[in-house]
């Protein structure tokens, strides 16, 4: 038996063995050599989202509802995969009924989208219903508009779209019964809107901060209205809803998503507008790229690094 040495690696040869079985076994040693040394970082990884739509609109005129949240969505991208460009889209608040009888506009979507992934959109908050619109019911979205008082109308449905888990909740129903006839609340992420009551509007719907990138409470419910001459409307929900006015409403919080306060009163005031939306992603700092677009805000937390969009923008992994 004969031994061939090549440095750092012995192989036998017995009297049997052949070239071919030698040649196997140089080729074998050369590709863990290759692969030694091709070394190379990650070639994917994991980012987390938040996508928050703008919120809706409130209702103008006499008794108007709340408008609903902008939809809340969060989860993992996983395998996002080196060089991946993520865009952003950030959904306007919907603009406030303006008197008599107009009902507030849904706000618009938000999506996180790239040709390598299934876009994440996030749907607009259902505006707040009128007391002389058409039905009177507040508007389906992401949340529910709150619902007028004219004869107990209803409150828009949450999670339009159907998506899983839910985006949002649905909007309060409005009382019409003197003296004060109360318009229903904006749903919220966290919560259904407040129904309205004889003697004051509905609370808009919670917000949430279950997204575990932001603990800032985000996309609550606008406040049902109160008509004039009693006590004022229905407070905003807590994530940056408008309080329902006895009189006009109050917009809601920008960059939250938040639905706009509801209106009332004899000269019909009008309704107020919703809070825009924003995006949020959560990367690993040790494969942050740096590469951004839409100048957004950056900043650290732990081994994490946050990026906050609060109008179009992108990301490239």
């Amino acid at each position: 038996m004969r031994d061939y040495k090549i440095p750092g690696l012995q192989i036998e040869e017995g009297k049997n063995s052949n070239k071919d079985k030698f040649l196997n076994k140089r080729k074998s040693f050369g590709y863990q050599i290759l692969g030694f040394g091709s070394g190379g970082g990650p070639t994917a990884y994991d980012i987390q989202y938040l996508v928050i739509a703008g919120g809706g609109g409130g209702g103008g005129g006499y008794h108007g509802g709340g408008g609903g949240a902008g939809g809340y969505r969060y989860g993992t991208l996983t395998g996002v995969a080196i060089g991946t460009s993520l865009t952003t889209t950030i959904g306007g608040g919907g603009s406030g009924g303006p008197g008599n009888p107009n009902a507030g506009s849904n706000g618009g979507v938000s999506t996180l989208g790239s040709p390598d992934i299934t876009d994440v959109t996030s749907a607009g908050g259902g505006g707040g219903g009128s007391y002389y619109s058409s039905g009177g019911n507040g508007k389906n979205g992401g949340s529910g508009g709150g619902g007028a008082s004219t004869s107990g109308n209803s409150g828009g449905s949450g999670n339009v779209p159907s998506v899983s888990p839910s985006q949002g909740n649905n909007g309060g129903q409005g009382v019409h019964g003197g003296p004060q006839y109360g318009g229903g609340g904006g749903g919220g992420a966290g919560g259904a809107g407040g129904n309205g009551s004889s003697s004051s509007g509905g609370t808009g719907g919670a917000g949430s901060n279950a997204s575990p990138i932001d603990s800032t409470l985000r996309a609550g419910g606008g406040g049902g209205s109160n008509e004039s001459g009693g006590s004022a409307g229905g407070p905003g929900g807590s994530g940056g809803g408008g309080p329902g006015g006895n009189g006009s409403g109050t917009a809601g919080t920008a960059n939250t998503g938040g639905g706009g306060g509801g209106a009332s009163g004899a000269g019909g005031g009008s309704g107020a507008s919703g809070g825009t939306g924003v995006i949020i992603l959560s990367v690993p700092t040790a494969n942050y790229s740096g590469t951004t677009s839409g100048s957004p805000t950056v900043t650290t937390s732990g081994t994490n690094t946050i990026i906050k969009f609060t109008g179009s923008g992108s990301y490239t992994a």
